[in-house]
């Protein structure tokens, strides 16, 4: 039976060696990961916020921003897989319900991110067909007090596009702060969404301005 430790630097080790597999696997299908302004993100911890667009994009965010570890959100269903629950759970991923997030879905990121170690990835928008901005990345970033970095993915949108070796670009934006006064309510968050759409449409169009995403 193993300890906390042990269970921790399990966990650890097996991030550090499915990240080179990760690499290794994008390059042998596209082969052309391009990251621009990674001189952008702070030191320390912090919170990458990014509209989302594809299934793979958690992943390239990752690799992108190596050697941070990241923590993620995953939906309840992809843990009742055994095999698939030992590599969520080992890369630091953890259970949420979507239809009913609970306190668990802020207190665990939270918990992460004061301890330092681990970075999270998260989209505010939930899924990627979803229009409604929720404000847990905002909850999140003031309870921590982490900053937030804006990142857009730009590039092919299908399976397909991917396998046809069209360039993957990942661009990191400039950190916003959550002020510790700041209240997160329905007064506040649009505001705070307007200021996260913003920085991600600057990055689209500092990038590739003739990118336009499209929901598949």
């Amino acid at each position: 039976m193993y300890n906390t430790i042990d269970k921790i630097g399990g966990k650890i080790m097996f991030y550090k060696i499915i990240r080179p597999i990760a690499r290794f696997i994008v390059w042998v299908l596209n082969g052309h990961l391009h990251v621009h302004h990674k001189d952008r993100i702070p030191k320390g911890n912090y919170i990458l916020v990014a509209p989302h667009r594809t299934w793979w994009e958690p992943i390239l965010f990752a690799l992108a921003a190596s050697p941070m570890e990241f923590m993620f959100m995953a939906k309840k269903e992809l843990f009742k897989n055994p095999i698939l629950r030992f590599i969520l759970v080992h890369a630091h991923a953890f259970s949420v319900d979507r239809d009913n997030p609970g306190p668990s879905a802020i207190k665990i990121p939270v918990k992460g991110l004061r301890k330092g170690d681990l970075s999270l990835i998260i989209f505010p928008s939930g899924t990627r067909h979803s229009e409604e901005l929720k404000s847990g990345a905002f909850v999140i970033a003031k309870m921590a007090n982490k900053p937030l970095v804006p990142v857009v993915y730009q590039g092919p949108l299908t399976f397909k596009g991917l396998l046809k070796r069209k360039p993957l670009d990942i661009c990191f934006g400039d950190p916003i702060y959550i002020p510790r006064r700041e209240k997160i309510n329905k007064e506040t968050t649009p505001a705070l969404y307007q200021q996260l759409e913003e920085a991600w449409d600057k990055l689209d169009k500092e990038q590739n301005p003739d990118f336009h995403y499209i929901a598949k």
